[in-house]
């Protein structure tokens, strides 16, 4: 018998903040025509002044708690994926840590931008695997609101705030696919790609917050490839065909992208969870919001085979495929 990561319950929490594509079109040279026919995009959520990605976690964490059943003390392990911290130190893992009153166990932060949630799945899968936690809380939280150029039209109509969050539970299965639970993940990374989607400020350089700065082009040409390859993976891992996969649930940046996976695929668009066109690209929490949705809806049920992907800056990219 193998030890497998099952997902207990799941939750999402977004600032009651939205902002419109009419609403940027008020302050800058675009429209939401301009905005929908390239991204999809048609509004997006951003944090209240003084609403800290921290907060966003608490209550996904707490939405995805009460949908398992457990509260904080049940948690051996809060792994949160973020590329915007409420501070440079303590990690924002240890915040939620303390609000849900986990008084035992680990929390921590892993960066890898849009792609974070995958990393933190795999990182929260594999101690379970290895038995150095039972039950563990993954978190996607994100206030990229704080670190886009308002005034850069090309960056700031894509992005918004909000977290995700899902509680995994150790179980046992014989180690076929048709197991529940986490079949099997796969993440990557390239550094030589730093400048074509970066933030250009730090505390060891610049001292400043910063700015995103994106190749737009450039990220879309790579993300095609790199996204296949990470899906690619996880099929063969799990000697699967793509007609197997239940539900496509992408990282939500961008529409073309998403449709030209499917299609990639053969699956239907039914088949493919969309969320961008009302939440943006939330980054690390865009994979966990639109899982939390479908699950919640009862999309996604018992028995599906769901395909995670994600690509982000680094570049990072990553699979995770499992059984509902």
């Amino acid at each position: 018998m193998a030890t497998r990561s099952i997902v207990a319950g799941c939750g999402a929490y977004l600032p009651s903040r939205i902002l419109g594509n009419a609403d940027l079109a008020k302050k800058l040279e675009t429209s939401d025509e301009w905005i929908v026919q390239r991204t999809g995009i048609r509004e997006r959520r951003i944090a209240a002044d003084g609403e800290m990605t921290s907060d966003l976690a608490i209550r996904s964490a707490a939405a995805a708690l009460k949908n398992a059943g457990l509260s904080g003390n049940d948690i051996d392990l809060i792994v949160v994926a973020t590329s915007t911290p409420d501070e440079t130190f303590p990690a924002t893992a240890t915040r939620v840590q303390a609000a849900l009153g986990m008084t035992r166990g680990v929390a921590f932060d892993v960066q890898a931008v849009c792609s974070g949630f995958v990393f933190a799945l795999a990182v929260a899968d594999n101690f379970i695997k290895v038995g150095q936690a039972r039950t563990a809380l993954v978190i996607g939280a994100e206030t990229f609101s704080r670190i886009l150029d308002w005034t850069d039209r090309t960056t700031c109509v894509l992005f918004g705030d909000g977290a995700g969050a899902v509680v995994l539970v150790a179980g046992e299965g014989s180690g076929s696919k048709d197991d529940r639970g986490i079949l099997s993940t796969h993440i990557f990374s390239d550094g030589r790609y730093h400048d074509a989607l970066y933030v250009d400020g730090g505390p060891s350089s610049t001292m400043t917050t910063g700015h995103l700065k994106m190749e737009g082009r450039e990220v879309f040409r790579h993300a095609v490839v790199r996204l296949a390859e990470a899906v690619d993976a996880a099929i063969a891992a799990n000697g699967i065909t793509a007609a197997e996969i239940d539900w496509l649930v992408p990282h939500q940046a961008n529409r073309r992208i998403i449709d030209g996976m499917g299609h990639r695929l053969g699956l239907p668009p039914e088949k493919v969870v969309l969320t961008i066109d009302r939440h943006a690209n939330t980054s690390a929490a865009s994979i966990p919001l639109a899982m939390a949705e479908a699950a919640g809806d009862g999309r996604i049920r018992p028995g599906h085979l769901v395909l995670l992907e994600a690509m982000g800056g680094g570049f990072t990219w990553g699979s995770a495929l499992l059984r509902w």
